[in-house]
């Protein structure tokens, strides 16, 4: 079983940026992929980025695609997502995912099997 340990949320301004991480206990041995959801509120888990390390590819949902970056550190098994220009409906639990589904449908997060306990981002205005 992959353990997710995200870290790297806090309470920032508007504007301000954030770089959070996520921690795997081991090598990722199924699927090729990583990704990043966030949830606010009474809202359902929203898909943020993915990364797919087979051919490095990045894959962004439109909330946070342009004030987002996501990379691997593949040595030191860490997902990062940098955020930047951060608004306070950015405001929300960030989660880690491993383990992706086969069709390649990363946007449904009730298709990933790993999940970190999320960190929280807080933007004030």
């Amino acid at each position: 079983q992959v353990h997710l340990v995200e870290s790297g949320g806090g309470l920032v301004q508007a504007g301000e940026s954030l770089k959070l991480s996520c921690a795997a206990s081991e090598s990722i041995n199924t699927g090729d992929a990583m990704a990043w959801f966030r949830q606010a509120p009474g809202k359902e888990r929203e898909f943020v980025a993915a990364f797919r390390w087979s051919d490095g590819k990045s894959f962004y949902g439109s909330s946070l695609k342009g004030r987002s970056a996501i990379s691997l550190d593949n040595i030191n098994k860490t997902l990062y997502l940098q955020l930047h220009g951060l608004k306070p409906e950015d405001t929300a639990l960030y989660y880690c995912a491993a383990d992706p589904p086969a069709s390649g449908d990363y946007n449904n997060f009730r298709l990933w099997l790993y999940w970190g306990q999320g960190t929280r981002v807080t933007v004030s205005s």
